[in-house]
C-alpha cells in the first residue's frame, strides 16, 4: 500500500487547506466563523477520506464522498468570492486547486471502477 501522504491528490488537498488557513484571517468575522470554518472542516474531512480510501480495499464509496465534499468546497469558495471576501486572484487560485483535486478524484474513481469491472 502506498503511503497516503505521497498521493498527489492528498498533497493537493493539503495545499488547499493550508492556503485557506493562511488566508482565512482576512475574512470578515461574520464569514470567518461560518463559511470559513465550514470550508476548513470540509477540506479536513476530505483529507481524512483520502487517507481512508487509500487504506481500504473498498475505495469506491469513500472516493465518491470525497468528490461530493470537493463540490461543497467549490460552492463555499464561490460564495466567499461573491460576498467579496476573496479577491479575484485568490478565487482563481483556489478554483484551479479545487478543479485539479476534482479531476484527480474523478480519475481515481474511474480507475477503481475499471479495476472492479475487470475483476468481475
Amino acid at each position: 500500500m502506498a503511503q497516503y501522504d505521497n498521493l498527489p491528490v492528498y498533497k493537493a488537498v493539503y495545499d488547499l487547506l493550508l492556503a485557506l488557513f493562511r488566508s482565512s484571517h482576512n475574512l470578515q468575522r461574520e464569514y470567518r466563523y461560518t463559511i470559513g470554518e465550514k470550508l476548513k472542516e470540509e477540506l479536513t474531512e476530505l483529507v481524512i477520506l483520502i487517507y481512508r480510501a487509500n487504506s481500504t480495499r473498498e475505495k469506491g464509496p469513500l472516493i465518491h464522498e470525497a468528490r461530493e465534499r470537493i463540490e461543497l468546497a467549490k460552492l463555499g469558495l464561490r460564495l466567499l468570492y461573491d460576498l467579496r471576501q476573496l479577491s479575484m486572484k485568490q478565487y482563481v487560485r483556489y478554483a484551479e486547486m479545487t478543479e485539479n483535486i476534482s479531476r484527480q478524484l474523478a480519475a481515481w474513481e474511474k480507475y477503481i471502477n475499471g479495476k472492479k469491472n475487470s475483476e468481475e
